[in-house]
């Protein structure tokens, strides 16, 4: 049997939310074994963001003015978001569309802190989503890929308990509908 057989994500954990207006901020935390640097290469390179992120880029992440277009895997017919990216201090903070990622030394590893703004009504649903990319990239930067989990195959992998773990965490209703999204996409 395979890692990626094997794997089923944990407990819903390291998220929080901070509600405004029609958005909110979704913020994730993970702390992870391996340094800033090559975390960072994870979040920048295409390459590696096919391995693991909920969208593919068509050019690196990592320096301030390169426009790139993100092709999020559960997007259905939606064309690609063109995003430029406002903000590259490697190997600590990068800042594109909507997202924002900080990367903190701890010891030798890296505290990662991704902050997403999300429509208030989907907030579990993206917890869930992240949740699972972010142990498909603890894998990657171990050395033993298990291949990015997006879309209705994540409803494979605990997508659904993720989302109502998360949904009261928040204190929110969980969105029945994204089971049948993801199936679609």
């Amino acid at each position: 049997m395979s890692d990626r057989e094997e794997y089923a994500p944990g407990p819903a954990s390291g998220a929080e939310v901070r509600k405004g207006g029609e958005k909110s901020t979704l913020i994730m935390v993970r702390e992870l074994r391996e340094p800033p640097e090559q975390v960072w290469r994870a979040l920048t390179d295409p390459a590696q963001l096919r391995e693991w992120a909920p969208f593919e880029a068509d050019g690196t992440l990592a320096k301030v003015g390169a426009t790139v277009h993100l092709a999020w895997a559960a997007a259905g017919t939606r064309a690609p978001e063109r995003v430029t990216v406002t903000r590259a201090d490697a190997p600590h903070v990068l800042e594109y569309g909507e997202l924002r990622w900080n990367l903190e030394p701890l010891g030798s590893g890296t505290r990662l802190t991704l902050s997403i703004d999300i429509d208030r009504r989907f907030v579990a649903w993206g917890a869930s989503g992240w949740h699972i990319c972010f142990d498909v990239l603890h894998y990657l930067l171990n050395g033993n890929p298990i291949g990015r989990i997006v879309g209705g195959e994540a409803l494979r992998f605990g997508f659904q308990r993720l989302n109502v773990e998360y949904a009261q965490q928040f204190g929110v209703a969980a969105i029945e509908a994204a089971a049948k999204f993801l199936a679609q996409h």
